[in-house]
């Protein structure tokens, strides 16, 4: 899976990128600015990082509405992340007691038109899936995992987000399909066109990358799910195996 230090330190390249453009007027301001990297309308389960400026001093944040919006510090950055519908002002100070604020806005995520028959796509291959997982773990000595309803549902819904990162809105969806436990994802987007055999290409990739080998082969893991999603000509494929044995952090 992708490391939160590696996400970030590529948001970071792009805001000092940023800063470094700025007017140099602008670097002159002493009050606060306070901007969104995703804008100022999140959709729930997504996070943004702040940016926040002038660059350099140390910064606090608070939000109005911990239960719409709640704030996490990766490395040195401040991280939106958004719970649930509501708004929330979020209120950065410097150590002078200067401040400066935003005001960010969560919407529901959105929803496949029909929600069961999404649910239930790309079975065939999703199942292929389930299957090459539980040959690399007999492979490696361990138990296959059977296939759970609510952590397939959540990795298809998941893979539907056509998105390339994971999100808090993952876990969310363990949650929300029943499954109140942890559990770790694997994703993998590629061109559809000219592949001829999904799945053994997903697995393929998760088998050459040692973090993603690694969550197909968790010992705790009692039951696994997969999830797959053509979008404009590319393929979205998730897994998440469950651990009975860990906690979900946005239980």
């Amino acid at each position: 899976m992708k490391r939160n230090s590696k996400v970030f330190g590529m948001l970071a390249a792009g805001i000092l990128s940023a800063a470094l453009l700025a007017d140099p007027a602008l670097a002159a301001d002493p009050e606060i600015r306070v901007g969104s990297y995703k804008g100022n309308t999140l959709e729930a389960g997504e996070w943004s990082c702040l940016i926040i400026g002038p660059v350099g001093p140390e910064y606090t944040a608070e939000s109005s509405n911990p239960e719409a919006i709640t704030l996490e510090r990766v490395l040195t950055y401040w991280v939106a992340v958004a719970r649930a519908e509501g708004t929330a002002e979020i209120t950065v100070a410097n150590k002078a007691g200067t401040t400066g604020s935003l005001t960010l806005t969560v919407k529901a995520a959105e929803t496949p038109s029909n929600p069961s028959e999404a649910l239930s796509a790309n079975m065939d291959i999703r199942l292929e899936m389930v299957r090459l997982i539980n040959e690399v773990r007999r492979e490696n000595g361990l138990a296959e995992l059977p296939m759970d309803e609510s952590l397939m549902n959540a990795a298809q819904d998941v893979s539907g987000q056509g998105v390339t990162e994971h999100r808090p809105y993952d876990h969310m969806a363990l949650i929300r399909y029943g499954w109140h436990h942890g559990g770790l994802y694997n994703l993998t987007v590629f061109t559809a066109y000219g592949c001829p055999d999904i799945a053994k290409q997903a697995i393929d990739y998760w088998i050459e990358s040692p973090g993603h080998y690694e969550t197909m082969l968790l010992a705790e893991a009692s039951h696994v799910g997969t999830g797959v999603t053509f979008q404009n000509g590319r393929v979205y494929c998730y897994m998440v195996v469950g651990d009975p044995t860990s906690h979900n952090p946005y239980e």
